[in-house]
């Protein structure tokens, strides 16, 4: 009696989103079928900072990013490219939060330039919704 083999190749990669690895399927569609809240705690750290440093500029604490970055110990342009997520549209921070964000959102997307305006983006980030 011989053992039948059998061979199955399914063409998929992986990719990290908020630290944790995700199949991704040709079409680009993530592998679960039903998708599951992914908290991306990069992401709401990135936002969580944005809103203290927001605050702390408010308050007096500091007069400008480049004391915030020295306090920090890191550089200006990265503050002042974290401190935009303190623009976010609520409901935009309120997905990100509950780790409803759309799969192909990563912090290295909110990181880019985007509108002052929610409607705006909504419609760059790929999210519906909002008032």
């Amino acid at each position: 009696m011989t053992a039948d083999v059998i061979s199955v190749d399914l063409p998929m990669t992986f990719k990290k989103r908020g630290g944790r690895k995700v199949i991704v399927l040709p079409d680009g569609t993530q592998g679960n079928p039903a998708p599951m809240a992914t908290i991306d705690n990069t992401m709401i750290k990135a936002i969580a900072r944005a809103f203290r440093w927001q605050k702390l500029l408010e308050n007096g604490t500091y007069g400008c990013l480049d004391e915030i970055a020295k306090a920090e110990r890191i550089g200006p342009s990265f503050v002042s490219r974290v401190i935009r997520l303190a623009l976010l549209a609520p409901d935009i921070v309120e997905a990100v939060l509950a780790g409803r964000q759309p799969a192909h959102l990563a912090l290295k997307d909110l990181m880019l330039p985007f509108p002052v305006e929610w409607s705006g983006q909504r419609e760059r980030f790929r999210m519906g919704g909002g008032g």
